[in-house]
């Protein structure tokens, strides 16, 4: 186990000639000289290895509904115990948690929890999830598949929270330990990823069609739209075509409200017009369940049977309404297979969000 001052090793890098150390975790392929760190600032050369500085440590913790990460098809009603660290391995210029995501403090001042405390911490607040958030868990992959070990061991399920920004070997490693997740597809052109993202498009495409044909993960995908960015009908028509045809039309898509943050506080938010518009589209492209979020829409955030057109789970935020679902998981109007995770009848957890202090026994 890490203590305060330890690294953790890691095993996704390979020494170069010239006597750096090429971290191989992510396309970004950081190349470090001893002392240095990457773009992520979580990861670092340290005796010409590549050493993690995040294991076991945590930006916060707190209990939310699952609809909240977005996930409208996983576990329904459920609490979710979600944490993060610190660092990021993309640069976005509207990170909504940038104070995470973007800290160089944080990974010496946050809390300490090691896996096995948070699983008994899940499991004593009944929550039915871990979720790996706030910030990307790619970049604090070994504490992320140690938690998850430690969860699947009391029969806790894991989400990601990800930008599917990682490399092809690592992510096979990765996703084996999660049983959800929720992709954030940044927007829908090399353009917008270089320009405010400091990355590429590709990747993460990639790791969408990894997930749709070569795992069991359920996994939704949320898009923010940000005003004369990344929210043009043709953009969006464009993404949306590309999921039906690379993905299908069961993979749920969610679009969200931008609100001015980090280094994009001059553009507006994202008007509720917008998303009613780009949901419109998606459905018009032949998606089955297009969601909109970081607004109140009752209609925009509830599931409907892609067949009858029945209401199946109402929403209204984060509170469930309706249940229109039968037993087996198919619309109770006319049967059609809803994909999805659910059980017989949904959670109540509700719209609640409660912050968890963690208790870290004595070493």
């Amino acid at each position: 186990m890490a203590t305060e001052t330890d690294s953790y090793p890691t095993r996704y890098w390979h020494r170069l000639e010239d006597g750096r150390v090429q971290c191989d975790l992510c396309p970004r392929y950081c190349k470090l000289r001893e002392g240095q760190r990457g773009l992520c600032f979580v990861r670092g050369c340290e005796q010409q290895q590549i050493k993690l500085y995040t294991w076991g440590r945590s930006s916060g913790f707190c209990i939310d509904p699952i609809e909240k990460k977005p996930l409208n098809h996983f576990l329904p009603g459920t609490p979710v115990l979600s944490f993060g660290t610190a660092g990021c391995n993309l640069t976005c210029k509207f990170c909504q948690n940038w104070d995470m995501s973007k800290s160089r403090q944080m990974d010496t001042l946050a809390d300490r929890a090691d896996p096995e405390t948070l699983a008994d911490t899940a499991q004593r607040y009944g929550c039915r999830s871990i979720a790996f958030t706030y910030n990307d868990p790619v970049i604090f992959m070994e504490y992320a598949l140690d938690v998850a070990a430690a969860c699947h061991e009391r029969d806790i399920r894991t989400v990601a929270v990800s930008a599917g920004y990682i490399c092809p070997a690592p992510r096979v490693e990765f996703y084996q330990a999660m049983d959800a997740a929720n992709i954030d597809l940044k927007g829908f052109s090399e353009r917008f990823y270089r320009k405010l993202c400091g990355a590429e498009l590709q990747p993460v495409l990639e790791t969408l069609q990894y997930l749709r044909w070569e795992t069991d993960v359920w996994f939704e995908i949320t898009t923010l739209l940000i005003p004369d960015q990344n929210d043009s009908d043709a953009e969006i028509e464009a993404q949306c075509r590309w999921i039906v045809d690379q993905l299908g039309p069961d993979v749920p898509l969610h679009f969200s409200a931008f609100h001015p943050d980090f280094k994009m506080m001059t553009t507006p938010p994202t008007p509720a017009a917008t998303l009613t518009r780009a949901r419109e589209i998606g459905l018009a492209c032949g998606l089955h369940y297009v969601y909109t979020g970081n607004v109140h829409d009752r209609r925009g955030g509830s599931t409907f049977c892609p067949d009858c057109g029945s209401m199946l789970i109402e929403r209204d935020w984060y509170q469930l309404g309706h249940w229109g679902l039968n037993d087996r998981g198919g619309c109770g109007h006319c049967g059609k297979a809803i994909a999805g995770r659910f059980e017989a009848s949904p959670g109540h957890w509700g719209a609640q969000r409660q912050p968890v202090r963690i208790y870290q026994p004595a070493e």
